[in-house]
C-alpha cells in the first residue's frame, strides 16, 4: 500500500522512520529546514533508552511538490492510506491538500492528540473513509531531520466508529504497522479506545504544564503524581457517562506507561509553551472542562489547572 505521513516530527516522522526501514511505501508531508535535511541526508532517530542512533533514507516532500507529482502522474500515484500527523490547530488547513492527492478509496486516518478528531474530519471530508485514531509514543523533533524517542513504546490503535464503515484494507493497514515495528491495533471501539489514549496525554501535558514537570516529577510519589491520577479519574469518569466506560483501571495504566520515560522526558504541549509556539492546551486542557459541563461531570483538577494556565500563558 502506499502511505503519505502529514507531519514528520514526534509522531508521523517516528512512524515514516519505522515503516520506510521495513521497505514501506511512504513520504513524509514536511517543511522548510526539516524537509531539506530529511532529502539530504535522510531521517535520524535517537534513541534515549540506550544512546543510540540510526539514520533511514526516506522519501519527503512538502505539499506543493507533492500536490505536483501526483497531478503529473495520475490516479495511480494517489496514496491508499493518509496518516494525518498534525497538531490539533492545524488539522483543517490539511483538508484541501488531502483533497487534492485522494482517490476515492483512500483511507485517511489522522493521529493526533486531541480526541474526536476522525469526526471533525470527516465532516470535511465526506467522500473518504476517515477513520479515528491516537499513539502511543514519547518523540520529538531535536533538529532539522533528527528526532530523538523518549521509550520503546510505539503502539497505533485506529478503527472506524460505525461497524458498517468497516473495509478489509484496515487489516491489511494494522500488518503494515507490526511489520514495521509498530504495534498496530485495530480497534472495535475506537471511541472508547480515543478516549483512553486521551486519559494519559491530557492528564500528563496539563499537569506538566501547570507544575513545569518532567516526567521524574511523576515517576515518584508527591503531589504531581497526585495531580496526575485525579485528572486521569475524571477522564474516566467522563467515559463513564459518555457511554464508553474503560476496560481497566487507567490510573495503574497509565502510571506503567509514564514509569518507561526517561526520567528528563516533557511533553510536546510543554515544549511548545516553553518555545513560544502556538500549542494544543485548547483541546487538551481547556476542552475537558467543556466536556465535563456537557456531561455534568465534575473536573475540579482540570478546572483548577485551566484557570491557573488562561492567566499564565
Amino acid at each position: 500500500m502506499k502511505y503519505v505521513i502529514i507531519g514528520a516530527g514526534g509522531t508521523g516522522g517516528i512512524l515514516g522512520f519505522y515503516m520506510t526501514k521495513a521497505g514501506k511505501d511512504v513520504t513524509l508531508i514536511a517543511r522548510n529546514a526539516h524537509l531539506a535535511a530529511m532529502k539530504e541526508q535522510g531521517l535520524t532517530v535517537r534513541h534515549l533508552w540506550d544512546g543510540t542512533t540510526e539514520t533511514v533514507q526516506v522519501k519527503a516532500e512538502n505539499m506543493e511538490t507533492y500536490e505536483s507529482m501526483i497531478a503529473s502522474a495520475g490516479e495511480a500515484a494517489k496514496p491508499d492510506v493518509i496518516l494525518v500527523c498534525v497538531k490539533g490547530y492545524s488539522l483543517d488547513n490539511t483538508v484541501p491538500f488531502i483533497q487534492k492527492i485522494t482517490k476515492k478509496s483512500t483511507i485517511v486516518i489522522p493521529i493526533l492528540n486531541i480526541y474526536g478528531t476522525g469526526s471533525r474530519l470527516q465532516k470535511k471530508l465526506p467522500e473518504l473513509l476517515v477513520t479515528d485514531g491516537c499513539i502511543y509514543v514519547s518523540a520529538n523533533i531535536e533538529g532539522p531531520g533528527a528526532l530523538v524517542q523518549h521509550g520503546k513504546i510505539l503502539r497505533v490503535v485506529f478503527g472506524v466508529r460505525e461497524k458498517s464503515e468497516f473495509r478489509e484494507e484496515l487489516k491489511e493497514i494494522a500488518k503494515d504497522f507490526s511489520d514495521s515495528g509498530i504495534s498496530g491495533e485495530l480497534s472495535e471501539n475506537i471511541r472508547r479506545d480515543a478516549l483512553e489514549k486521551f486519559s494519559y496525554v491530557s492528564p500528563i501535558g496539563a499537569a506538566g504544564l501547570y507544575y513545569h514537570a518532567t516526567a521524574a516529577d511523576f515517576q515518584r510519589e508527591g503531589e504531581e503524581r497526585e495531580t496526575f491520577k485525579a485528572m486521569i479519574r475524571e477522564i474516566m469518569a467522563l467515559a463513564d457517562a459518555m457511554g464508553v466506560p474503560f476496560e481497566k483501571d487507567y490510573v495503574k495504566v497509565n502510571l506503567e506507561i509514564l514509569s518507561h520515560l526517561a526520567p528528563e522526558s516533557t511533553t510536546s504541549m510543554q515544549r511548545d509553551v516553553m518555545d513560544g509556539k502556538q500549542s494544543e492546551i485548547d483541546g487538551l486542557v481547556y476542552e475537558v472542562v467543556r466536556m465535563g459541563e456537557e456531561y455534568h461531570v465534575p473536573t475540579p483538577e482540570y478546572k483548577k489547572i485551566a484557570e491557573k494556565l488562561k492567566t499564565t500563558i
